[in-house]
Parts: C-alpha cells; sequence; structure tokens
C-alpha cells in the first residue's frame, strides 16, 4: 500500500497546558474542520480522551456524506497524542498530534501518513489538495483564536 506524508507546524503565543487542552477536547475539531466538509461529532459528551477512547464523526466529502471513526492510539498529555481511523474514507490514516514548548510558546505539529484507493493518482488529484486545504483552513482558524501565532 503507498502511503503519503503531510505535516505542519505553527507556533502558538500560549502556554503547553492551554494549547494540549484545546487540541485534546473532541468538540474543538468542529472548530478547526473547514464549513464546506459539514463535520459533526456524533460521540456523546463527555469524551475522555485517553487511549482507546473512539470518536466518530459524520462529513460531507465533494458532496458525499461519509462516516468516520477514529481511536485514540497514543495518549501522553501535554506532548503528545495520536489518532487512527478506524473506519471512514481512508485505506489509512494516522495522525500524529505533538507539542513542545518554548520561551512561553508552544509548537503545534501535525504529521499524517495516510493511503488512499486509487494510489498516487488520486491523491495528486484530489486528495492530497483537499489535505492542504483542510489543513490551511486549521491554521488560518488557530490563529484566529490564538492570536500572535507565528508559521
Amino acid at each position: 500500500m503507498k502511503t503519503f506524508q503531510y505535516t505542519s507546524e505553527l507556533w502558538l503565543a500560549r502556554p503547553i497546558q492551554e494549547v494540549f487542552a484545546f487540541f485534546s477536547s473532541a468538540a474543538n475539531l468542529e472548530t478547526l474542520t473547514p464549513p464546506w466538509l459539514h463535520f459533526h461529532v456524533l460521540t456523546p459528551d463527555p469524551i475522555v480522551m485517553a487511549v482507546g477512547t473512539r470518536i466518530q464523526y459524520r462529513l460531507r466529502l465533494r458532496g458525499f456524506p461519509i462516516r468516520w471513526e477514529s481511536k485514540i492510539t497514543a495518549w501522553e498529555p501535554p506532548h503528545r497524542f495520536v489518532d487512527q481511523q478506524v473506519c471512514g474514507p481512508y485505506r489509512l490514516w494516522y495522525h500524529e498530534h505533538t507539542f513542545f514548548e518554548r520561551d512561553g510558546r508552544t509548537c503545534v505539529r501535525d504529521q499524517v501518513t495516510y493511503a488512499v484507493t486509487g494510489g498516487a493518482l488520486i491523491n495528486s488529484l484530489l486528495v492530497a489538495p483537499d489535505v492542504r486545504r483542510i489543513f490551511a483552513f486549521r491554521t488560518e482558524k488557530l490563529r484566529e483564536l490564538f492570536p500572535d501565532a507565528l508559521a
């Protein structure tokens, strides 16, 4: 199976505990996801994040309704967590969130490894542009929510 990588990094002018708390709340996923995906968390609150936690979502991708379920496979507050797709649109989705602090600022790094049906052609034509667009939206939303963010 051919896999692809996406990485983004953003410095936020907030302490690591505050930033990690924001990212570890499943309720904030809707805030960080572009409206064109019509994304909604289906798992009822409260969602207690820990290794093994499963979260179900629904969204629309290119007009098609999709159900997605992810599982938290690593949970290391306030430095790292990983969500992996259990069921959804990708053949593989492994999303590692890492956080580290320097001089009162926190670096948020997203590293995604994914695979799609159709391989490199479908990825280059459809999936990679969407992934970049989704994370660009997320970066702009974080800059809005956490003023003074640095690229």
